[in-house]
């Protein structure tokens, strides 16, 4: 039988989108592995959230909150917000997917840095947009590259603040002159889904500005410390008229009743978020070290404020070789060659004993090669 090709084809700005490639979770093998390659809390999640989920078993057969009413008043309560202003999305992927869907097109641009989150070309190829990647100076957001990359055309500009996937981080008074560069019909996405594991006194000021420019919108997550990555639950903050303008687009019922009820009662569960956070502080101090001790094998960790490291191979074993070898031994890692990242490998902190595990495996493996 002859094979006809179909005539019928995707958009040219679809055929385009490289897709998502999420982080492995299972070895070649089948083997039984640490998962470190997805960002995830290595903690778990708060018995109490834990409870609120299954208590909303009892309301299977009705539909959520369509406008997620008590986990906006939550989340408002919780970060002194407006919750008019908070608008919730499916993970914050879908918020970031909404802020280009709302503001740019075909003909218009969309700008990131170099290194930065993978959603963002797609969020901009999704509404055929076209996607800018600014030089990155150091793997880190750098403000005049950015604003040098800014045309006519820029609708949307994002950043990840700490950036993933490499940590790094951008402080306040550079974030509040990239904004201050970039022209009023542009709308400044900040991504601050790793802000929870940053220390009160390196809040970048989003929220603030937020707060009173017309251009700004705050992502965040109950992914990654609150230990709900498999709800998928996001939110974002910003003026009216940007949140109103996201509304009218985003999926209806989005966030399930029981993610509703897990991320209201996470944000109550304050002693397991701030022992998350220093469980992360300690341990991702410690994994920078110790990768501090393997520079005469050629690695290197580029500096992180968030709850992993990129660690950069630069030595006799790649970091393809090093991704392999980890996986051997039991730990799974994020190799990025998609993101122009062949030669490093992300590694997210871990339990302790996952944590320790990990660097004897990779200190076994550069060692290997002397």
């Amino acid at each position: 039988m002859t094979q006809q090709t179909s005539a019928l084809r995707p958009k040219p700005w679809i055929e385009a989108i490289a897709p998502y490639v999420p982080g492995r979770s299972t070895t070649d093998s089948g083997a039984k592995a640490a998962k470190l390659s997805s960002n995830e809390n290595p903690l778990g999640t708060a018995p109490e959230v834990k409870a609120a989920y299954v208590a909303a078993a009892e309301t299977l057969d009705r539909y959520p909150d369509a406008g997620a009413t008590a986990l906006r008043e939550a989340i408002a309560a919780h970060y002194g917000l407006d919750a008019a202003r908070v608008i919730h999305g499916t993970g914050s992927d879908e918020v970031l997917h909404l802020a280009a869907g709302a503001f740019a097109g075909q003909g218009d641009e969309v700008l990131f840095v170099r290194y930065g989150f993978s959603v963002y070309p797609i969020a901009a190829r999704r509404v055929g947009a076209e996607p800018i990647e600014a030089p990155d100076v150091g793997y880190a957001t750098d403000v005049d590259t950015l604003l040098a990359a800014v045309t006519e055309k820029t609708r949307v500009v994002y950043i990840a603040n700490p950036n993933n996937p490499t940590g790094t981080y951008l402080p306040r008074s550079e974030l509040l002159r990239l904004h201050a560069g970039l022209p009023a019909d542009c709308l400044f996405v900040v991504d601050q889904a790793y802000a929870e594991y940053l220390s009160p006194e390196d809040d970048d000021g989003a929220f603030e500005l937020a707060q009173s420019a017309d251009n700004v919108l705050v992502t965040r997550t109950f992914s990654k410390i609150f230990g709900l990555a498999a709800e998928r639950i996001g939110w974002g903050y910003g003026p009216a008229n940007v949140i109103q303008a996201m509304h009218k687009i985003r999926a209806p019922f989005n966030v399930t009743t029981a993610g509703q009820q897990a991320a209201i009662a996470s944000l109550h569960a304050k002693d397991f978020v701030e022992t998350s956070r220093l469980h992360n502080e300690k341990w991702l101090g410690w994994m920078a070290d110790e990768i501090g001790k393997l520079g005469n094998a050629g690695l290197r960790a580029v500096p992180s404020k968030a709850n992993f490291l990129l660690v950069l191979f630069e030595g006799r074993v790649t970091a393809e070789e090093a991704y392999g070898a980890l996986m051997e031994k039991g730990f799974i890692v994020r190799w990025l060659p998609g993101q122009g990242l062949r030669h490093g490998l992300r590694m997210s902190v871990g339990t302790e004993e996952q944590t320790q595990g990990l660097i004897r495996a990779l200190r076994e493996i550069v060692g290997a090669a002397d």
